[in-house]
């Protein structure tokens, strides 16, 4: 049961750092995986087990493109056993510097879009009879960790929406769950992480003293969407190397 053996599992955002990790994490454990990003060109040479891999290139912002996704879920597999909400983005700035266009593009990206593709594909989680919505999130929506108030308020959202749908859907057998990362190494936080100074300020809030790496949050990932998770669900588990518990 240590497995993802057959899971017909859809991951949004699954070509680059946290998705791509989560990627190869569920074909490595026996999952078939539709991987759903801008542009996927050259992620088959990235990964070895490619066999169950399927691909769909859009922005998932896009209305007509969401319904081609659950089109090809429908047509293709009739049911959804996993879906991983990870398409994120961010921009970095004080609150009152924001355009109206800039906190409307990140609440599209990382909200809106997941919200509806999520309520899109209630039916094909329902019949899978036996499904996981796994949600990443971030620790910016339970803390304020300076990376801008509106990539935060997404984060929260979603973690709030999880709680509600765990609780509403679990009459269908559907779990959902929210992973929130803390500074990950990957092309989102490059810029951030190549500031020794923030770096520092990073770490010295880190009990463990490094930044975490894609692999470990995809390892939860694969766990919350296993059987052997099969009683947790409406839970916001936090990859954080104990940043969230730590005081003086």
């Amino acid at each position: 049961m240590w497995n993802l053996q057959n899971k017909k599992t859809l991951i949004t955002g699954g070509t680059k750092g946290i998705g791509l990790a989560i990627t190869k994490e569920f074909l490595e454990l026996g999952a078939e995986v539709l991987v759903v990003a801008r542009d996927t060109k050259g992620i088959r040479g990235r990964l070895k087990n490619s066999a169950n891999l399927f691909t769909a290139d859009g922005d998932v912002t896009d209305p007509v493109f969401r319904q081609s996704l659950i089109k090809k879920v429908s047509e293709n597999w009739g049911k959804l056993d996993v879906l991983v909400n990870n398409v994120g983005t961010n921009i970095r700035k004080k609150f009152v510097d924001y355009t109206e266009e800039e906190y409307r593009k990140l609440f599209e990206t990382n909200l809106f879009s997941m919200v509806e593709l999520t309520r899109l594909a209630f039916p094909f989680l329902k019949n899978s009879g036996n499904a996981s919505v796994v949600n990443i999130a971030s620790v910016a929506g339970s803390f304020d960790v300076q990376t801008g108030p509106p990539y935060g308020m997404t984060k929260a959202a979603i973690i709030q929406l999880s709680k509600h749908l765990a609780a509403e859907w679990a009459s269908f057998n559907i779990r959902v769950n929210t992973v929130s990362p803390w500074y990950i190494e990957t092309p989102l936080t490059e810029s951030v992480l190549s500031n020794p100074e923030r770096l520092g300020m990073i770490l010295a809030r880190t009990p463990m003293n490094r930044v975490g790496q894609p692999e470990e949050v995809s390892s939860m990932a694969a766990f919350l969407a296993m059987d052997r998770a099969s009683y947790i669900t409406g839970q916001n588990i936090m990859v954080d190397g104990g940043m969230s518990v730590k005081g003086l």
